[in-house]
């Protein structure tokens, strides 16, 4: 089964001329680094490869990576390595778009990608047909996930919030929330909501917290999947 690709709203501004997506790859080995040199094409990316070095505890130091629109992680390294990685990622740019590498996605290794953030799971087997596409759709927003995991991994999510549900009948929305809610169900980030509404990124930020506050989620992918599991309670 082919793997969830989601796409921008149709409501979400029309791109303007192609640029190049600049796509930082993090290789555990020579042939991966290979592999995306051969299989990217220059003219629509900017591939950087970029291998941290750990510090004290495993540790890497988010300063010294690179700004990009899309991160490449390898995880044959080490399941500590790669998750200091992707952790490192999120705390310099909390806004990255992160796709994994790996022989095979299970939910042992998968879910806890997916809970730190990544968009998108990629086996080396699929790397050199899905590679290109994956990155398009990541970048602009989207999801490259098989539908199957994805839809186990939303299970889990569910379950763990166990009697955390929307309060349909008790939570009041301003019509300025319920429009930020609906930008913020397209995943969009604070800085696109904010244009969007024509109001100040602090006061994105203001609003978005207020509603992860209401929700009783801490995050904002909790209450993505928590409104597809039950859409009829949203007010």
């Amino acid at each position: 089964m082919p793997p969830l690709r989601t796409t921008p709203s149709a409501t979400a501004p029309k791109p303007g001329p192609a640029r190049r997506l600049a796509v930082c790859l993090f290789p555990s080995h020579p042939l991966v680094s290979s592999e995306f040199d051969q299989r990217l094409d220059p003219a629509r990316f900017v591939l950087q490869t970029h291998r941290p070095e750990l510090g004290a505890g495993g540790a890497v130091d988010a300063s010294k990576l690179p700004e990009a629109d899309v991160y490449v992680v390898d995880t044959h390294s080490p399941r500590p390595v790669t998750d200091s990685v992707v952790a490192a990622i999120f705390s310099r740019f909390p806004q990255a778009r992160v796709i994994a590498l790996a022989d095979e996605f299970n939910e042992n290794n998968a879910f806890p990608l997916l809970r730190l953030g990544a968009k998108g799971l990629i086996t080396y087997a699929q790397a050199p047909a899905q590679v290109p596409q994956a990155l398009d759709a990541v970048a602009n927003g989207g999801y490259w996930v098989p539908r199957p995991l994805l839809s186990r991994f939303v299970d889990s999510v569910i379950s763990g919030l166990g009697s955390r549900q929307f309060a349909s009948g008790n939570t009041r929305l301003s019509r300025r929330e319920k429009e930020v809610l609906d930008l913020l169900l397209e995943n969009v980030s604070n800085k696109e909501i904010a244009q969007r509404l024509h109001i100040s990124e602090r006061t994105a930020k203001f609003h978005v917290s207020n509603l992860l506050a209401k929700f009783s989620v801490r995050r904002r992918a909790d209450l993505i999947v928590l409104w597809f599991q039950n859409p009829p309670n949203m007010p």
